[in-house]
């Protein structure tokens, strides 16, 4: 494998545009790129995932939205990152010979949750196969226990991986347990992997016990803020970073309780950016003109330290 940049800092998992009649909405990705890069400082992207209803796209939709990312993103982006996990075997290897044939600086894949599998080897046998469909492409998994109930822990995991998938990366980890980071975090000593965040409202206790980076929805249209929550945490200014994360934690913990997720994040999208966004596919349902109105309130409402 040539060598590559270590993937650190934001990565934003990508909403999938769509038109009123609920067709994916391509045309809108190039200025949607030009919006992470120029607006909010992000340039890495994560494609297809939960934020992305990757689950609820087809194949052949998955392969367009993957292509479009990675044409528009030529040159602008750091690293695409395409999720190719499924339900069966046959079409996670198909998306990772696809992201492969594309380019894409790397590849994630979510545990099967229909059939699942119920420990260490029987994951690891799975992931392995995909993986080495794109044999010179980094592959890191994607661990969500609370929407696959696959809670094998991901330190345990670790365990002889490089071994079985020579390409493994690190981990989306998209869970609260920060016991389980930790101890994952602990045990690379040498920093071979990356840890990546997924629970936007609790990153900086993530950070504290050393996340490279974080991958998350609020990033497409906070991530200039979460930037600066970066910056002061590196700069070891506690005060300040804790004063971002509380802020992010205000507008969400509002919104949570309106009932947030997919629908509700590309309506807040949409009116932060300008960008249409457009319904999700069903089952999922769009937000009430009261969530937006009510969501848009609070998030204009906030002020950011130094006025940012």
């Amino acid at each position: 494998m040539t060598p590559r940049k270590k993937l650190k800092g934001l990565v934003a998992a990508t909403i999938t545009p769509m038109t009123p009649d609920g067709k994916i909405n391509l045309p809108v990705i190039c200025q949607y790129v030009d919006y992470l890069v120029n607006e909010q400082n992000v340039k890495n992207v994560f494609v297809n995932g939960t934020t992305g209803e990757g689950l609820s796209l087809s194949i052949q939709e998955r392969k367009q939205l993957a292509e479009e990312w990675m044409c528009q993103g030529k040159d602008k982006l750091d690293h695409v990152i395409i999720h190719v996990g499924a339900l069966n075997l046959p079409e996670c290897q198909e998306l990772a010979r696809h992201a492969a044939a594309i380019g894409a600086g790397g590849i994630a894949v979510i545990a099967p949750f229909f059939f699942k599998p119920t420990n260490k080897d029987e994951l690891v046998a799975f992931l392995q196969k995909v993986a080495s469909e794109a044999p010179e492409v980094p592959f890191y998994y994607y661990h969500i226990p609370p929407l696959t109930g696959v809670k094998i822990h991901v330190e345990e995991l670790l365990d002889g991986i490089k071994a079985q998938i020579p390409t493994f990366q690190g981990v989306k980890f998209s869970d609260t347990d920060l016991l389980d980071l930790a101890q994952c975090i602990n045990k690379d000593k040498i920093g071979e992997f990356e840890f990546l965040y997924g629970v936007d409202e609790q990153l900086l206790g993530a950070l504290a016990v050393g996340a490279n980076g974080a991958v998350g929805s609020t990033y497409n249209y906070l991530g200039r803020q979460t930037n600066l929550m970066l910056q002061a945490f590196a700069k070891q200014d506690f005060a300040l970073a804790q004063q971002y994360q509380f802020l992010t934690g205000e507008f969400l913990n509002f919104v949570i309780k309106l009932g947030f997720g997919v629908a509700q994040t590309k309506a807040v999208m949409t009116f932060v950016s300008g960008i249409p966004m457009g319904p999700p596919r069903l089952p999922l349902v769009g937000a009430s003109s009261e969530f937006i109105a009510k969501a848009k309130a609070k998030l204009d409402s906030i002020v950011w330290p130094n006025g940012n």
